[in-house]
């Protein structure tokens, strides 16, 4: 069923673009509480999730088991490098887990597999900042 173009869900899908690197709906939501928008947190799940299904946005689980979105900049199939500090986020290519990931679901007999891979780590930055206060 195709959601309809609601000012709430425009203004959803503004917030997220606006967003740096990927966000939760919680977060979102409070920034639009914030701008006493009135948008509600359901609403901004609901808004989420169908950008997510047409493909105008990532979602990935962080490591502590969060949904995360963000506003999608490129179309198909690609993989992120994200900074755990700040958010920092590069969509990157990687031709190696594409084959590896064919070649072991076929070796186990399975067809029409997905993967996803995102690699968590501390951008040049914020492990630049680390360091210097570890030096301190």
């Amino acid at each position: 069923m195709a959601q309809r173009n609601t000012w709430q869900r425009e203004r959803v899908r503004e917030a997220l673009a606006d967003a740096r690197g990927f966000v939760s709906a919680q977060s979102l939501h409070a920034t639009l509480r914030d701008e006493n928008t009135g948008i509600g947190l359901a609403t901004v799940y609901r808004a989420l999730a169908g950008l997510a299904a047409r493909g105008d946005a990532d979602s990935l689980q962080s490591p502590d088991g969060e949904a995360l979105y963000r506003a999608c900049t490129s179309t198909g199939h690609h993989h992120h490098l994200i900074c755990r500090s700040c958010g920092l986020t590069v969509e990157i290519e990687a031709t190696d887990v594409e084959q590896w990931a064919r070649r072991t679901a076929e070796s186990h007999g399975f067809r029409d597999a997905e993967h996803i891979v995102d690699i968590f780590g501390l951008c040049r930055a914020c492990a630049q900042a680390r360091d210097e206060r570890d030096a301190d």
